[in-house]
């Protein structure tokens, strides 16, 4: 009775540390699917109309830094992920299109030296709530690149930074600089 629960401690564990080894998906170019891209911070947002898509760009702190800096080309280490959800309208108030299913998410990782026949970047795409790879074999990359060609003068890259108006400071008195006590 030990040796056959031991046996089958030692199958689950096998199987969990399987798993665990596997690690996130892979996409055909051998790019993964990179953990915690949710937690970046969001250069813009954007629609495609063709595809009925809601995006949300992220980058990594790299990137957030270039953008913000206005720095082209994007320097080595700059990450960007590109969120996509299907639209719905919101059935109380149906003039408004919200994220609905999640669609895929999209990455394009700069490394110059590595990447030098795309414009030095790598292409990778995860579809569905699997993030199942997309593509047959690591040549999927030229069909993103050539999307990315009309935007050669921009590194390569569609999105520019959303701004914010900064928040002016108002004042009661002259000299006042302290902020309003609301927004």
């Amino acid at each position: 009775m030990i040796r056959v629960l031991l046996y089958g401690l030692f199958l689950a564990l096998s199987v969990i540390s399987f798993a665990y080894a596997s690690g996130p998906p892979v996409a055909p170019n051998g790019i993964a699917l990179i953990e915690g891209f949710r937690d970046w911070q969001v250069i813009a947002p954007s629609y495609r109309s063709d595809k009925g898509h809601i995006r949300l760009v992220l980058g990594n702190p790299t990137a957030i830094r270039a953008f913000r800096e206005g720095k082209r080309p994007f320097p080595d280490g700059t990450i960007l992920a590109k969120v996509a959800w299907n639209v719905a309208k919101l059935p109380k108030f149906p003039v408004a299109e919200v994220p609905a299913t999640f669609a895929q998410v999209e990455f394009m990782i700069k490394d110059s030296g590595k990447y030098k026949k795309t414009g030095g970047w790598g292409f990778a795409r995860f579809v569905g709530e699997n993030f199942t790879p997309y593509g047959k074999d690591a040549g999927f990359v030229q069909e993103c690149f050539g999307c990315h060609t009309p935007v050669a003068g921009n590194d390569f890259v569609f999105t520019h930074w959303a701004g914010v108006p900064k928040l002016v400071q108002h004042s009661a008195k002259p000299g006042n600089t302290s902020p309003p006590s609301t927004y």
